[in-house]
């Protein structure tokens, strides 16, 4: 699991209910952490509305500073204490290590209720779209028409779709004749297809190979979150 590999590693590196107020109501007062450490299962459930009050993954760094007070392996200790407890306690949610940052998603074997709820399963990418997504995934930043000598036939009408999925995005123009334009992967790639980093890609053997591994990485995403994220995300950050 994403999540466990990433609170992992930070540990081997830096390892050195009450409702929400009413509209007419004033919000309390938000409690001073401060630099003693928090109990692990105080600052879990901190972090927990943190992370779902975001929707977005969001970066160990990003909560570190959010949080202002607790250190670095305080805040590990507590995605652990989270991770854990959704899993020993079967809850219907999990928390992931996807596109840098940390998220909540839907349980897995939960996604047959979740897409009825939903109204099915988001649009597919079709095998024009994997196809060419393979090839900026693994190549980029890769042009057009290194893309079109691959693949054979012509890549605008894909590409075009891929950059209003904001699954892709322009990085900039080759220094070649003609200075074609220079395409890359998105954050929203990485949490559409479930990655942590593109270091996660599957190994490629072919093109092919690459479209099949990137379908199967977006249906096991899918059955983990609730939806497709890249209709709603706007994040044009690059995935590299």
């Amino acid at each position: 699991m994403e999540a466990d590999l990433a609170i992992n590693l930070e540990e081997r590196v830096n390892g050195n209910g009450r409702r929400g107020a009413l509209v007419n109501e004033p919000a309390p007062e938000p409690e001073a952490l401060g630099s003693e450490p928090e109990t692990v299962g105080r600052l879990a459930a901190i972090v927990e509305s943190m992370l779902l009050a975001s929707g977005a993954p969001v970066p160990l760094a990003r909560l570190v500073e959010a949080l202002d007070g607790p250190e670095r392996r305080e805040v590990t200790a507590a995605l652990r204490a989270l991770s854990e407890s959704y899993e020993r306690e079967g809850r219907g949610v999990r928390l992931v290590y996807v596109a840098g940052g940390y998220q909540l998603r839907s349980a897995p074997e939960h996604g047959h209720w979740v897409r009825r709820l939903l109204g099915g399963r988001p649009p597919r990418l079709s095998r024009p779209m994997l196809e060419t997504l393979a090839i900026i995934a693994y190549r980029q930043p890769c042009t057009r028409p290194e893309i079109e000598a691959i693949r054979g036939v012509d890549a605008d009408a894909v590409l075009n779709t891929l950059l209003e999925r904001r699954l892709i995005r322009i990085l900039g123009r080759k220094d070649a004749p003609g200075r074609p334009l220079l395409y890359a992967t998105t954050k929203d790639f990485l949490e559409v297809f479930g990655l942590p980093d593109l270091q996660a890609l599957p190994p490629l053997a072919e093109v092919g190979e690459g479209a099949d591994a990137l379908a199967a990485r977006a249906d096991a995403a899918t059955d983990a979150g609730d939806g497709d994220p890249a209709s709603s995300a706007g994040d044009d950050g690059s995935g590299g």
